[in-house]
């Protein structure tokens, strides 16, 4: 064991996924009078680099819906220069019910805003975070850099590393290693889990006809079905799918020939892209949603997938977590600037409880969205249709609905 003194930092952050590396942006930003820059490092188990985002667990082989208002506190990070080239703008969301009459209709144009969110594909993303994070000299970042084991002590918590006798510490250290962190489960934090028991199947689709900027999320008996607007690449027109079906038939559908896959999803969808014309590479993912049991403890706090887990079906995932992320940013600069640990509880309580109203909300219309639209029976496609009726023929209530999608409901969290 090295028995020097410890390696130390304001804060560590172990994970440098869009919510890691978010965060390391967001608390070494150039700050107003008065504010101090924290020192940072950040961790990642796996290679970075401008070519090869894959390698990470969090740039996969999935797309990311970003909300209006994700895309401008990106801005502000001085990280959406890097994702803008490969980001497509949604300037129309249709949302429909299978075999129902009506549906909903969200403009950009009525919401007088240039798109209502856009739509990468995690690659891309981890290619703009990584040139952010490769290019920044205001924290250290260390790849191919396991931790250990987590020990608190006290004012403080330190990290050991795997092959090396390292030790270092931090005043504050942050989980975003993903959703099956050992690191949380090491400490006893557990991961409350409920399955939907869908999967969620995921491809890139080209199409006859270009998407326009318009998104798609159809409601079917057996979950909903969205298709997203992606740049076109050689081309071809693109989407990206994100079919939820029931495990056994999610499982079938995927090893379907391509032929028949995309005339299934013909069937499903129907033809206003014209015809499918071809399909990417196909995976599946189980759907769940995952909330840890404590999200703060003294010197620790956990952010992005390991805190929580959603369905897909509202493409808030990942704006929840920037939200939460700005927020932590805040407050661990605001401690700093009274002269007093980022990790104490006092402070990590405050942020605990400046995310709560807007995670319970967005986790709660997550996953009830999903009860409501995953079912055929009669008086919940009646109450559906009724509900979509409303908000289509009404203009406030429209807006209303816009806005929430483009996130500006939610808390927004100044950087200075």
């Amino acid at each position: 064991m090295n028995t020097a003194s410890p390696e130390h930092y304001d804060v560590i952050i172990v994970g440098a996924g869009m919510a890691g590396a978010s965060l390391a942006c967001a608390l070494t930003r150039p700050g107003g009078a008065g504010q101090a820059a924290p020192s940072v490092l950040l961790l990642e188990a796996a290679p970075i680099s401008l070519d090869g985002p894959a390698q990470q667990p969090g740039f996969d082989s999935r797309s990311t819906v970003l909300s209006a208002s994700s895309r401008d506190a990106l801005e502000r990070l001085d990280l959406w220069s890097a994702i803008a080239p490969d980001a497509e703008p949604i300037v129309q969301i249709l949302v429909s019910d299978q075999g129902r009459f009506g549906g909903v209709r969200m403009n950009a144009a009525e919401a007088k805003v240039p798109a209502l969110g856009y739509v990468a594909e995690n690659t891309a993303l981890g290619r703009g975070f990584n040139q952010a994070l490769l290019c920044s000299d205001r924290f250290t970042l260390r790849a191919n850099t396991r931790v250990r084991e987590l020990k608190p002590v006290p004012g403080a918590m330190q990290l050991l590393l795997e092959n090396s006798n390292d030790i270092m510490s931090a005043a504050l250290v942050v989980l975003a290693d993903g959703g099956r962190s050992g690191l949380a489960a090491q400490l006893g934090i557990e991961q409350r889990e409920t399955s939907y028991e869908q999967s969620a199947l995921i491809a890139n689709i080209a199409c006859a006809l270009p998407h326009a900027g318009r998104a798609w999320e159809r409601f079917t008996p057996n979950g909903p079905l969205a298709l997203l607007p992606l740049p076109d690449f050689a081309g071809e027109h693109r989407c990206a799918l994100v079919w939820t079906q029931p495990q056994a038939q999610a499982e079938a559908v995927l090893a379907l020939p391509d032929a028949e896959f995309l005339a299934r999803l013909h069937a499903e969808f129907g033809y206003a892209l014209g015809a499918f014309t071809k399909v990417g590479k196909r995976a599946l993912f189980p759907l769940r949603l995952t909330l840890a049991s404590e999200q703060v403890r003294p010197s620790l706090a956990l952010l992005g997938n390991v805190a929580h887990t959603l369905h897909p079906v509202a493409g808030q995932g990942f704006n929840l977590a920037l939200r939460d992320t700005l927020a932590l940013a805040h407050t661990v600069r605001a401690a700093l600037v009274v002269g007093e640990s980022p990790g104490a509880m006092r402070h990590l309580l405050q942020y605990q409880q400046s995310c709560a109203s807007d995670q319970e909300l967005t986790i709660g219309f997550s996953h009830h969205l999903v009860s409501l639209f995953s079912s055929n029976k009669p008086g919940r496609g009646l109450l559906r249709q009724l509900g979509m009726a409303g908000v289509e023929h009404v203009a406030p209530l429209r807006q209303a609905l816009a806005r929430q999608a483009m996130g500006y409901r939610r808390r927004r969290v100044d950087l200075e």
